[in-house]
């Protein structure tokens, strides 16, 4: 696996460079300035921009995503992939930051659910490594692909009579399954035995979504004038796991406290202007604010 790796990285570094002068290159992105007024609380603004780059070059594609607002460029994502024959070798190349340990367990490797910490709610405590490659081969029987990743996670996909599956085994067993029932895209998942599912349709003109979390979403209008109304249930108290650095232990890396809040809904109006530009107004019933929000892409 280690010689595939090394011999994927050095044709792929090849061919992007031997090919720069003809390769394909594009640029998208995204930006957007809020104003929060959040209720009775002192109000806000926020900013965020993002870039991301496609490179491509034969069978090679480079994609790379940046976070552009604050005083330095940010990376967010690094992914790279190419195709020889039926196999495809894809390679995380970015180390994305998934724990929050503070400096009261930076020299830690084992983390009690007893002690004390500050964190995001549900957020995995110790950080894992998230760079990895994976390499797919599409198997002549339907439209069937079986994948293995260096951490040795073996990945069986494919769509059969309208139904797409995938099918994980390895550190945790994860399943999916997508299909489309008279007019009704129905979404599943499995994973470690928890299933959740989701369903969305139109009707009437309306989109309607509706989650296991028992989260319902309704949107209408116009294209470019539309309104968007959503109930989010509420969240139960769930405490503290414990966990350790190597993510052996039975918690695995860990999670930090995730405490209760009541159910609450949201309205968005959201109109496209002629400048380009997306004006979305949203209240939010939770703290009664609402938040004017100004997007664009390119």
């Amino acid at each position: 696996m280690k010689k595939l790796i090394a011999l994927f990285a050095v044709s792929s570094t090849a061919v992007l460079a031997s090919t720069a002068a003809v390769g394909s290159v594009a640029l998208s992105g995204s930006a957007s300035v809020s104003y929060d007024d959040n209720g009775t609380s002192a109000s806000s603004t926020s900013y965020d921009a993002d870039m991301t780059i496609v490179g491509t070059a034969g069978g090679t594609t480079l994609t790379a995503s940046y976070d552009m607002d604050g005083s330095s460029l940010s990376t967010t994502a690094v992914d790279m992939s190419t195709t020889i024959g039926p196999v495809t070798i894809a390679a995380d190349m970015f180390d994305e930051v998934s724990g929050e340990m503070g400096s009261t367990f930076a020299t830690s490797t084992t983390w009690n659910s007893g002690t004390t910490a500050n964190g995001t709610a549900g957020q995995q405590i110790f950080e894992k490594t998230d760079t990895g490659v994976t390499v797919s081969l599409d198997v002549p029987v339907g439209d069937a692909t079986v994948a293995l990743d260096n951490s040795g996670n073996v990945i069986l996909s494919g769509s059969w009579s309208g139904v797409t599956l995938s099918h994980t085994v390895g550190d945790t067993t994860v399943t999916t399954a997508g299909v489309a029932l008279a007019g009704v895209d129905v979404n599943v998942t499995n994973s470690a035995g928890a299933t959740t599912w989701d369903l969305a349709t139109t009707v009437s003109g309306i989109d309607l979504t509706l989650a296991s979390s028992q989260k319902v979403t309704a949107a209408f209008g116009l294209a470019g004038n539309t309104m968007t109304v959503s109930s989010i249930p509420k969240v139960d108290y769930a405490a503290a796991s414990a966990g350790s650095s190597s993510g052996s232990h039975t918690h695995g890396y860990g999670t930090y406290v995730t405490n209760s809040v009541d159910a609450y809904s949201t309205v968005a109006i959201s109109r496209d202007l002629t400048s380009g530009a997306t004006l979305t107004a949203t209240y939010d019933t939770s703290n009664d604010s609402l938040t004017l929000k100004a997007a664009v892409t390119f």
